[in-house]
């Protein structure tokens, strides 16, 4: 029951203040304040102790009494004030492949002149990340969140809170930014490269798997080929981005297809050509992907391992629903 309501209530605030792109600050009427277990028995304390210096009439204790209950009122201001101003800023984190975690940095940011301390930053039930914020500087908090499936991997509403300075009671809100990570299909699959470049291997392929012999012609440009080999004269001349080739290049070229896969499913589909995608970037190999929709031209290189891997996060089969 108490899930419930604490479900409802995140849809309620996260309803009153939707996603946002920029950092966020936060103000008054997005703070929420609480006791925790140790303020409720804070609470049955001073109960008691009131219940006793009213029968005893004691003035002793009742000035313990309410000097106490003061300790609380002024703690609860105090937790109030150690979020009040605080920016978040939009966490960032880098691609991961599906089953595995991301890990996403977030900035707090403190303008004011008073440092804030024991502030947090939550996922869902996990482990609260606990840092102080500095006055006038910023601190990183680090949150886990697993990637359960390829695409683009949203973290939700995100827990900023303190205990701050008694732990009697906890301060929070929720922020939620539209900025995500993206998760790679998961690289599995038993099958073999479906060709290899012939020629040892690749040993006479110039710089970044162009030839250096008898000139072939033109090419595309595919990010990740060096500038060296662009037709400069041709761009001048307002033509598009084309890239020089050789003999030892026109050659049969390394071509990822999804064909080649006879799977009913899609994602078995994605997950073997990730295996490739690897498999052939790792073995320093010019290839090409081959998608519906979708073809990306043969080169090699980190930014082209990327720009694959990236059209296989985000692939969407026409069949798929």
């Amino acid at each position: 029951m108490l899930q419930n309501l604490r479900r409802r209530f995140e849809t309620w605030v996260v309803r009153r203040h939707p996603p946002a792109t920029d950092p966020v600050a936060l103000t008054r009427r997005r703070l929420y304040i609480l006791p925790t277990r140790y303020g409720y028995a804070f609470a049955a304390l001073l109960f008691l102790l009131f219940l006793w210096a009213v029968n005893y009439s004691n003035s002793m204790g009742f000035a313990f009494t309410f000097l106490l209950a003061a300790v609380a009122l002024n703690s609860m201001w105090r937790a109030h004030d150690n979020l009040l101003g605080l920016v978040i800023h939009p966490g960032v984190a880098e691609p991961v492949f599906a089953g595995q975690a991301a890990r996403f940095s977030y900035r707090l940011e403190q303008p004011g002149l008073d440092p804030r301390y024991g502030v947090a930053l939550q996922w869902r039930d996990g482990l609260p990340q606990y840092v102080d914020v500095p006055a006038q500087g910023s601190a990183t908090v680090m949150l886990t969140i697993p990637a359960e499936r390829r695409g683009w991997l949203q973290p939700g509403p995100i827990r900023v809170l303190t205990r701050f300075p008694l732990g009697l009671l906890q301060a929070w809100s929720w922020v939620t930014f539209e900025r995500s990570g993206l998760a790679y299909p998961r690289p599995r699959g038993r099958r073999p490269l479906p060709a290899s470049l012939p020629g040892g291997g690749g040993s006479s392929i110039g710089e970044q798997g162009l030839g250096s012999e008898d000139y072939a012609g033109f090419r595309s440009y595919a990010p990740g080929d060096s500038p060296r080999r662009i037709a400069w004269k041709a761009v001048t001349r307002g033509g598009p981005l084309l890239v020089k080739r050789f003999t030892d290049q026109a050659r049969p070229e390394l071509w990822l297809d999804w064909r080649l896969l006879g799977i009913d499913n899609v994602e078995p589909r994605l997950e073997q050509l990730c295996q490739w995608v690897l498999q052939a970037d790792g073995a320093g190999l010019q290839y090409g992907l081959w998608l519906p929709g979708r073809q990306i031209p043969p080169a090699s290189g980190a930014v082209h391992r990327r720009r694959c891997l990236e059209a296989l996060a985000l692939f969407r089969y026409e069949g798929q629903r």
